[in-house]
């Protein structure tokens, strides 16, 4: 049932999903100006203000908005891969509703005006709200560290080196450092330069066998234990991005442990799928870091479910047609993730290995919280209304070349998976809707 009116909005009959309160109960919110001004089990078809117009959401979940703290836009800079409008319709597929990209676009976001490029194409748009994190180093190139104060200033979240490791101690040093003044959040991909260098692959008897260079998961761990020595010595907020073994799982549990300010992220693709994807070259499960064994597959689920790894990220990375069919070796390494990354997460929930409000959490005020968003991942009362209709029991295909992103490359392509957006609202506006639920469906 969907009924027209003006003014207010109200989605009733659903199964509430409130990640801050804690609540998984059914009910209702009710929509003015953008805003959520009532959310509970009161807000039932019975008490409506007349005038609205009204979504019953048969049984469906209701959750806020997901919060997708690691993603490539590729735009300004590389538009045949994505742009942003493309990235917000492959996101609003998704039920994604806030963005935050990583700044390796040409030219990179490393002063003020690339952080202000980006806030308004977002805003023209109009679809997923986008903020950026600012580079660590000018031009990404590791030698000198940018403004990293007025960078935040701009609205920079945090800062990175985008898909890069921070590999000189001394500066990843005085960015902790610089960061601590106002409260900023260093993100590292944890990866040793030297002994990943020339990688296609994890190593192991699979990549001897397919006879291709690997990297070892040591690189991964090595990196993490160098930059906890730096915490140490700083008191910086340090983020280690999409982790993908056993090891960091157990090393930076350890600090957690000891009281250091670290925290980490994992992407659908390592607690997923593991290494045997790439065991007929298939390019498109080329990912960086890259696939791993079954043990550490099983490492990062249960570093989610006990708490050690903080939030789940799409890590999307569009490339396009011609950076993909190449021999394996060549081939650009990255995934899309937009649109798979709440059914590949509910597989968690699916699997008996979280509640759905603990997946939930993992992807919406988990990450809103460590970049400091205020006001999203919630349903708190006067937070903009940006929610995620979804059945999280919907079965389906998988298939790239439905998705709205302007890249195809899934290493999900072809999976059979549970859990279908239906709706996705921003400021109150549908911004998507799943052809099943159309107007008059």
């Amino acid at each position: 049932m969907r009924v027209k009116g003006t003014g207010r909005k109200a989605i009733i009959n659903a199964r509430l999903l409130d990640p801050v309160a804690k609540t998984d109960k059914t009910g209702g919110i009710l929509i003015e100006d953008g805003k959520i001004i009532a959310c509970g089990a009161d807000v039932t078809a019975t008490n409506l203000p007349k005038g609205c117009d009204i979504i019953d959401a048969k049984g469906a979940c209701l959750a806020p908005g997901l919060v997708d703290m690691r993603a490539q836009l590729r735009d300004p800079g590389f538009e045949h891969q994505e742009t942003i409008e493309t990235a917000g319709q492959s996101a609003a597929a998704g039920g994604i509703t806030t963005i935050i990209a990583l700044p390796n676009t040409e030219p990179v976001v490393d002063d003020v005006a690339g952080v202000e490029f980006i806030a308004r194409r977002a805003r023209k748009v109009g679809l997923a709200k986008v903020f950026t994190y600012g580079a660590v180093t000018k031009g990404l190139e590791g030698g000198e560290i940018t403004e990293m104060g007025l960078l935040h200033q701009a609205g920079a979240v945090a800062f990175c080196d985008g898909i890069k490791t921070i590999a000189s101690a001394r500066l990843l040093r005085q960015a902790l450092s610089y960061s601590t003044f106002f409260d900023g959040m260093i993100v590292q991909h944890p990866e040793e330069p030297e002994l990943s260098k020339g990688a296609a692959m994890n190593s192991g008897e699979l990549a001897t066998r397919l006879g291709l260079s690997g990297v070892s998961p040591l690189a991964e761990v090595m990196q993490i234990e160098r930059d906890l020595r730096l915490v140490e010595m700083t008191g910086g907020r340090l983020h280690f991005a999409h982790i993908s073994t056993g090891l960091s799982v157990e090393v930076i549990r350890k600090a957690k442990k000891r009281g250091l300010k670290v925290t980490c992220d994992t992407a659908p693709f390592y607690f997923a799928l593991n290494e045997n994807a790439v065991s007929d070259y298939r390019t498109f499960a080329k990912l960086s870091p890259p696939l791993r064994s079954e043990d550490d597959r099983q490492a990062i689920v249960a570093g989610l479910a006990d708490g050690t790894i903080d939030a789940i990220a799409s890590d999307h990375n569009p490339q396009d047609v011609d950076s993909k069919r190449l021999p394996f070796a060549q081939a650009a390494a990255g995934g899309v993730g937009f649109e798979t990354l709440l059914p590949i997460a509910l597989e968690l929930y699916h699997n008996g290995h979280m509640s759905m409000l603990e997946v939930i959490t993992k992807l919406t005020i988990a990450p809103a919280g460590l970049v400091r968003i205020k006001g999203a991942g919630t349903l708190d009362i006067g937070t903009a209304a940006d929610l995620v209709l979804f059945d999280p029991d919907h079965p389906w295909k998988i298939d790239p070349y439905q998705f709205w992103s302007k890249s195809k490359n899934s290493p999900f392509d072809g999976r059979l998976t549970q859990g279908r957006v239906l709706r996705t609202i921003i400021d109150g506006r549908e911004v998507f809707a799943d052809p099943s639920v159309a107007e008059g469906a």
